[in-house]
């Protein structure tokens, strides 16, 4: 047998794909137009604090697309393996498992690289104006590639241990956070508290983050050793982690018997889980009353519990830093824009998964077709499904609201008597019917997608894509618009300029996607259920 079979099969595949070559041109123009937009906002300025600022922008992005490549790619490739059943049939064979682990790796990430290589020399473009050093571009393009790597090989290994795609998915967004954000995070809060020392900059190193900033002129002279320290670090957990896969993807599919002795803590405290049999009966019954695709959707009953727990520690981080830092350093405009804004998100990006799910849990493991041939109509199951959404975030998305609000006012009261309040009750306001509007998007768009996306992981990314990242993508052309215009002093935006647009931009999205993916699922829906056993069905 030749030598890695699969990785030679897998990069012939890989190469012909279609995607493979949109994937790479898509990644060029995006930085193209990055870089474009850039140049054509700041174009009067000098070359250095043009071409600086550019390479962030451009470097960042291209960084934290590596860091969520294994999301994307990497998390789900063995644990689809081993629910469809092929797993297993490869290790019939001579196979080992570092032979199927880097074949998987060649097949999913070909791509991702593709684009990376594609986007590297135009990382260049800012080194021939001015301002960047070549020392400073070598360093920035192995960090990209590490942290691809890395990104890559975690997903491997969190995919050869699971078997749910949803929960392969959340686990590898919690390790990417726990590698990269938490580290940063709590070395800001032990500097906070005043309890830094040199010791603790260990905790640094393995963040790619961390390598991410050390490439920087600025802050590599003075901490060299620390920049190659963490590189070689986040480059050995990267090996690491395709080891493990390869030692795991071995054994995990086969089959192991069950254990009779459960906990029974776990049953009435964990959340999200569905109780005992007592506490599963008498849920059942009180959601069946209502609707049976109700109880289908919402039978983790303590499921809205995750919601309130995942807002009651970020609420305790506040609160913790508020008694640290003292009401004059903690409580301004900037905490609260900030903490607004981040409750926004993270609700919204819940949405988007949660909404699209359960159809597409139930048309990837088949048994949508049963749903449908039973006595339930297409709006007994939208409104079971709208129940289920209600149950879980009606509430967290009222609290929200009301802390918004509250900022709203505070905000208003610390304005000195040379300040406008009026735009700052247009920002608050819009923004809290911002939340109703992309929830409600959110909703009636991710149950089609669930519908017809391939899996439940591409149902959630084209989901979260058309109503969250859209508006943005649409406001940096107007933004490019408005500053060739101003170039040519034809017009100069003003202070509303810019949010009335992202408003305007916003609303068009939410309503247009909204009204055609709810006609859409009144007209279509049991055209796209069938269109699991004929694509040409699918829109």
């Amino acid at each position: 047998m030749s030598f890695l079979p699969i990785v030679a099969r897998e990069l012939r595949v890989s190469a012909r794909k279609r995607g493979t070559f949109w994937l790479r041109v898509s990644a060029a123009v995006a930085a193209i137009v990055l870089g474009t937009w850039w140049f054509l906002m700041n174009q009067n300025s000098p070359r250095n604090q043009l071409a600086v600022p550019m390479f962030g922008i451009m470097t960042g992005s291209t960084a934290l697309y590596c860091l969520l490549s294994g999301l994307w790619f990497t998390a789900d490739c063995l644990s689809r393996e081993n629910r469809e059943g092929t797993l297993g049939l490869l290790f019939l064979t001579d196979l080992r498992g570092y032979d199927v682990v880097l074949g998987k790796l060649a097949a999913t990430s070909l791509g991702a690289l593709y684009g990376v290589l594609a986007v590297v020399p135009m990382l260049g473009v800012p080194l021939l104006i001015g301002g960047v050093t070549p020392g400073e571009f070598g360093r920035m393009a192995l960090v990209i590639l590490n942290t691809l790597f890395f990104s890559l090989t975690l997903g491997l290994a969190v995919s050869a241990m699971s078997l749910s795609g949803r929960k392969a998915t959340a686990i590898m967004l919690l390790l990417i956070l726990l590698f990269a954000i938490v580290p940063p995070v709590t070395a800001s809060i032990l500097e906070a508290f005043r309890k830094w020392s040199k010791a603790q900059e260990l905790l640094l190193l393995p963040s790619p983050l961390f390598t991410f900033a050390m490439a920087f002129d600025a802050q590599f002279r003075t901490m060299n050793l620390s920049f190659w320290w963490s590189l070689g670090i986040v480059h050995g957990l990267g090996w690491i982690f395709l080891g493990t896969a390869s030692v795991v993807a071995r054994h995990s599919w086969q089959d192991r018997p069950r254990t009779t002795s459960v906990p029974r803590w776990p049953a009435r405290w964990w959340p999200g889980s569905d109780g005992d049999a007592e506490d599963r009966r008498s849920f059942r019954r009180e959601l069946l009353d209502t609707n049976a695709f109700f109880w289908l959707a919402a039978r983790a009953r303590r499921r809205p519990a995750q919601v309130w727990g995942v807002l009651g520690v970020l609420a305790l981080i506040w609160a913790g830093l508020l008694v640290r830092l003292g009401r004059e350093d903690w409580l301004n405009s900037a905490v609260y824009l900030m903490t607004g804004l981040t409750l926004n998100s993270m609700i919204k990006v819940w949405v988007a998964a949660e909404s699209c799910r359960q159809l597409a849990e139930e048309r990837q493991e088949g048994t949508l077709e049963l749903l449908l041939s039973t006595s339930l109509a297409v709006p007994d199951i939208l409104r079971g499904q709208w129940l289920a959404m209600a149950r879980q975030f009606l509430a967290p998305v009222l609290v929200i609201q009301g802390i918004l609000l509250t900022f709203m006012l505070s905000t208003l009261h610390d304005l000195g008597p040379d300040d406008d309040p009026r735009f700052i009750i247009w920002f608050y306001s819009m923004g809290m019917v911002m939340l109703l509007l992309d929830s409600l998007a959110l909703y009636w768009l991710g149950m089609w997608r669930g519908l017809t996306a391939k899996s439940p992981q591409r149902a959630f990314y084209g989901n979260a894509l058309r109503i969250l990242i859209v508006p943005w993508v649409a406001l940096g052309i107007a933004a490019l618009l408005l500053a060739m215009a101003a170039a040519t002093n034809r017009y100069e935006p003003g202070g509303y300029t810019w949010f009335n647009l992202w408003l305007l931009f916003g609303v068009a999205v939410d309503l247009g996607f909204a009204a055609w993916a709810r006609f859409k699922l009144h007209s279509e829906f049991r055209i796209a259920a069938a269109g699991r056993f004929d694509s040409r069905t699918v829109p």
